[in-house]
């Protein structure tokens, strides 16, 4: 048995069209600026913890990212206008986007070798594991 996840129509199925689909547009969608959370990969290895923020769009001026009280912070926020004017018309466009997400941080991530890079539309960290968390193999002993 699987879950399907239900979308209710208060309208029930009145109301279609070809330009557009009424879920995107009332739940903001092609028309309306859509809000939403970017997906996230979490990888633990030996070291560290690795985190992935699939958040395209953005510029690495567009992010801020602090560690305050053990929860490392991510936001971004990124808006973009145009303005034509020809003869007897005139087009203003804008966008803007916008995330912001708490992750709170186990006790064994050493909070000051926290890596970060942007590239290709990804957010990716490095979380440094302190060293009596990092799994170490065990050591033989020798009986005598």
């Amino acid at each position: 048995m699987s879950l399907v996840k239900f979308k209710r129509r208060p309208w029930g199925n009145l109301v279609d069209s070809d330009f557009f689909e009424t879920d995107d547009f009332f739940n903001g969608g092609s028309l309306l600026e859509k809000i939403s959370e970017p997906a996230m990969n979490v990888k633990e290895t030996d070291d560290n913890f690795e985190v992935e923020l699939a958040a395209p769009g953005y510029e690495k001026k567009d992010f801020e990212v602090n560690i305050d009280n053990g929860c490392l912070n991510i936001s971004a926020e990124s808006s973009n206008s145009k303005e034509e004017d020809k003869g007897n018309y005139s087009r203003k466009e804008f966008s803007y986007s916008s995330f912001a997400k708490s992750l709170r941080l186990p006790d064994s991530v050493t909070e000051d070798e926290v890596k970060a890079t942007y590239k290709d539309g990804v957010l990716k960290f490095k979380l440094a594991k302190k060293e009596e968390a990092k799994k170490h193999t065990p050591k033989k002993v020798k009986i005598s």
